[in-house]
């Protein structure tokens, strides 16, 4: 999977007819604990492995618990989601990862605790009046760690993905995805960068004039200063230690001489522990017993002389003759105006000579760096022609193989006669993501002509094409915990089945949560949440509760999503759905 700013475009559902990747069977989301939020008072839930459904009227508050994961993912919130009159918002969720490998190397990377027999707890509290808290396994962790762990648990599929359909990048992404392009994609555009590079200092040689010889000696002056540096972090750090060690000389000098005085002077401690020590071995010889205390004194004796003489020694280093102070001064003062000049990092100061050291040296010899630049070019050129035209035999092969597996599920979501293509399209020149592109062309109707999506489909076809596309995409998500919102807006009932299959079949190699308004979907889900707002009373409060092993209830439920919990018409085919 791609990750950060451009993984939402990344997650729609693979053809389970070429599933050859699997999420380690078992790694899920296995509890989720939410306090005061929003509407939510509180409730704990434990989750199954497979398929669940998310239902409840519409404004009952599902969106509250896809608000709880996003936050254990890492998306902001500010103090408008705690709960009325509550002090903080609580969420806490336990994961499990059957094998906990790569889990663990990413806590490692960010010198977090590795999970416990696979087990990852994550916590994060927003108070009302305190700073937020955020903790990974005991350990306290931040916003940035939040969305990187997020990375590797849960993608969420929301009701406004069809239309990142429309972008030209998404359509590629997804084709890279499906072809699993990623080697050939890296291979090109590290070609792509040296290309540009030398394309761009080209452009640089050519924007040079040459310099007349007084410039060229100032320059040239410029850079003597700069080499007479000694610019490594640790030279500088000395020049520093040592030019404040100047300043000062005179008083680190009285320092150590009182130190050294005070310690092995004429009336220093030395003297006064070797009066001590006589009488410790007078001591010893009246009571062995004591002679571990002599010998600790006699150790002391020698320490508070080996710290005298290092003092004394330290002071002597602080005498600088005239000359050497007055290099020291110069080089410091070279290095402060470099710094001015260039920024106050020494890395920056590095990389201004080096440039100022390569511009001289382009002075020297401009029609022929231009000349050996321009062979580089042409070599990197041609490897970036290679590396693009193995990346398009890639995304050839995968346009064919997509547009074949798509257009079969397009057909089982109810375009009976619809045509589904991807089309490679050729750039005018070589750009970051390859020498071409891809475009999806569609047809609902027989006898019509494919076009691009932005100009044939309407909303409902639009989304219908989108989950035929994620019934083919899904294997190739890694993550354990897929969340679909209303992923089957704009679908009719009558294809409600279809979806509600391919998400049981999605579900097969993921744990799947799904927010749906349609009991088709709902019918075949392993497991059934359905959340409810109370509004009785002084305040509404939002319930979150699993129905599965009431069948009555569920039944009532499905019943309800069909139009009315107590016709018997609803009830009888909320039962055949629940059956079948």
């Amino acid at each position: 999977m791609g990750y950060a700013a451009e993984k939402a475009a990344i997650f729609y559902v693979v053809a389970l007819e070429t599933c050859v990747f699997f999420v380690p069977s078992g790694s899920m989301l296995q509890s989720l604990h939410v306090r005061n939020l929003a509407l939510l008072e509180e409730v704990s839930l434990d989750f199954e492995a497979g398929f669940t459904a998310v239902t409840g009227e519409t404004g009952a508050g599902k969106s509250i618990l896809l608000g709880a994961l996003g936050l254990l993912a890492g998306e902001r919130a500010d103090k408008t989601i705690i709960r009325q009159g509550a002090p903080a918002c609580e969420v806490e969720a336990a994961l499990f990862f059957a094998k906990p490998k790569v889990i663990n190397a990413v806590l490692a990377e960010l010198e977090l605790p590795e999970c416990e027999d696979g087990l990852m707890i994550l916590k994060r509290s927003v108070p009302r009046e305190k700073a937020p808290k955020i903790t990974v396994n005991g350990s306290l962790a931040t916003l940035a760690v939040l969305q990187r762990l997020g990375e590797h648990w849960v993608d969420f599929h929301g009701p406004s993905e069809p239309r990142r359909l429309l972008k030209d990048s998404c359509q590629l992404e997804l084709l890279d995805l499906f072809g699993r392009a990623a080697p050939a994609l890296s291979a090109y555009q590290q070609k792509y960068r040296i290309w540009r590079e030398r394309c761009v200092e080209r452009e640089k040689i050519l924007g040079e004039t040459k310099l007349s010889a007084s410039q060229l000696e100032f320059l040239q002056n410029q850079l003597t200063r700069l080499e007479a540096l000694e610019l490594t972090p640790e030279a500088i750090e000395t020049l520093e230690r040592d030019f404040k060690r100047l300043n000062r000389a005179q008083e680190l000098i009285e320092l150590t001489q009182t130190l050294a005085n005070g310690l092995v002077g004429e009336d220093g401690v030395q003297g006064r522990v070797a009066g001590l020590l006589r009488d410790a071995r007078t001591l010893e010889e009246i009571d062995p017993s004591t002679q571990a205390l002599a010998e600790r004194l006699a150790a002391a004796s020698i320490e508070v002389n080996d710290l005298g003489a290092e003092f004394a020694a330290l002071g002597a280093e602080f005498q600088f003759d005239p000359e050497q102070a007055e290099q020291l001064t110069e080089r410091m003062n070279t290095w402060l105006e470099v710094k001015r000049k260039h920024g106050g990092d020494v890395v920056v100061v590095i990389a201004a000579r080096d440039e100022l050291r390569l511009r001289l040296e382009v002075q020297g010899d401009l029609e022929g760096a231009l000349a050996r630049l321009e062979k580089q070019i042409v070599d990197a050129e041609r490897a970036v022609k290679k590396e693009g035209s193995a990346l398009r035999v890639v995304r050839e092969k995968a346009a064919k193989e997509l547009a074949k597996i798509a257009a079969k599920g397009i057909v089982q979501l109810g375009f009976k006669k619809a045509d589904f293509q991807v089309r490679i399209v050729d750039l005018a020149q070589p750009g970051p993501s390859g020498d071409c592109g891809c475009e999806f062309l569609f047809s609902p109707n027989v006898g019509e002509a494919p076009l691009p999506l932005s100009r044939i489909a309407s909303s409902g076809e639009l989304a219908r094409v989108m989950l035929a596309l994620k019934t083919v995409l899904a294997d190739l998500d890694d993550v354990p915990l897929l969340v679909f919102d209303e992923v089957d807006a704009n679908v009719g009932g009558e294809i409600g089945r279809v979806v509600g299959e391919k998400m049981a079949a999605i579900a097969k190699n993921h744990q799947v949560l799904c927010v749906t308004h349609l009991p088709q979907v709902a019918a075949q889900a392993a497991s059934h949440l359905v959340v409810t707002k109370d509004q009785s009373k002084d305040r509404a409060v939002v319930g979150i509760a699993p129905i599965q092993a009431n069948r009555k209830a569920r039944v009532s439920e499905l019943a309800r999503m069909l139009g009315d919990r107590t016709a018997k018409s609803a009830l009888a085919h909320a039962e055949e759905l629940l059956s079948g």
